[in-house]
């Protein structure tokens, strides 16, 4: 594959990556021998960047991509998260941004992957009672160590970014970003660009819903986390299912899915996707997005059928640790 850059500092990555999530925490049941195949094809298929988070599981989700990738590490663009701290149980305990926590969820990251140094290391969500300068100085530290390659955010509003870019150059933002989540057009695109900040959309494809193959919440498992999701509740799925639906129309002419459409339109804003799968069925038909080229016609199309706040519903049931 092509590569893109991740900001200013030499980290390039497949155009899309894969986001792992989904391998060990939220959407139902998990297999983790499907997983890590998952994870072999899609570095065999070129696909590098690898996205987790020590939350996921909690802590089991590094655990598995760090096994998967024992005998490939060069292969790998390795990222992962701090900040939202989970207990063993699961229980979420806040988001937490000291230095000391820096330094300490990082040691615990290194030793569940099983590697020397992270490529990417991101905070997961901002600590509102933490200056992002403290914050920002102590990952900059785990560079100058050595431990970490390059600085990431998540989900930092535009101000914060600039403050954070400061103190140590941040190499990628990961921000919600989807035909059903246009919001960081408004103001944290440009500020990123105007930076020159990479920029990361997760969730591309709405936690499936873009794909068009959930047509009702009893589609999800009764374990799957989506069925807390407000887009996701009764009240509001007839009203998203109306824009899918356009949106299929698009991609049968196109001769392709509702997914690869809304990946292909993602990749045309110049930005790196992170789609999660568990398994190869679907790992092979989001790379299939990467062979589709949209004209200027499609994507007014598309833009039309999906235009900034189509969405009915908030994107989590509360909104409080996400900046904008």
């Amino acid at each position: 594959m092509n590569k893109r850059k991740l900001g200013n500092q030499g980290l390039t990555v497949s155009p899309m990556g894969l986001g792992c999530m989904g391998m060990s925490d939220f959407y139902g049941t998990r297999d983790e021998a499907e997983a890590t195949a998952t994870i072999h094809a899609a570095l065999d298929a070129g696909l590098n960047f690898l996205d987790t988070a020590d939350m996921y599981g909690p802590f089991t989700n590094e655990r598995l991509v760090g096994a998967a990738i024992r005998d490939r590490r060069e292969q790998a663009v390795l990222a992962t998260k701090f900040g939202n701290v989970r207990s063993e149980s699961g229980e979420f305990l806040g988001i937490c941004g000291t230095p000391e926590y820096v330094h300490q969820a990082c040691e615990a990251s290194l030793q569940r992957l099983g590697v020397d140094t992270i490529d990417l290391y991101y905070q997961h969500r901002v600590d509102k009672s933490v200056p992002i300068e403290d914050t920002v100085g102590a990952m900059s530290e785990l560079v100058q160590q050595g431990k970490v390659r390059y600085l990431g955010l998540s989900e930092a509003g535009s101000q914060t970014i600039r403050r954070a870019h400061a103190v140590h150059p941040i190499s990628a933002l990961q921000t919600e970003y989807s035909l059903w989540s246009r919001e960081p057009e408004n103001d944290i695109l440009p500020t990123v660009r105007e930076l020159g900040i990479g920029f990361v959309a997760y969730s591309p494809l709405g936690r499936g819903f873009l794909t068009g193959s959930i047509q009702s919440p009893d589609d999800l498992e009764p374990n799957d986390w989506r069925r807390n999701m407000p887009r996701f509740r009764d009240e509001y799925f007839q009203q998203n299912l109306a824009f899918v639906e356009r949106l299929k129309k698009i991609a049968q002419a196109k001769g392709a899915t509702p997914g690869q459409l809304a990946l292909a339109w993602l990749l045309a804003q110049d930005v790196v996707p992170l789609f999660g799968t568990k398994r190869r069925t679907y790992l092979d038909e989001n790379l299939g997005a990467s062979k589709i080229t949209l004209t200027p016609d499609e994507l007014t199309a598309i833009n039309d059928a999906a235009p900034q706040g189509v969405a009915a519903g908030e994107r989590y049931p509360d909104m409080s640790s996400v900046e904008s």
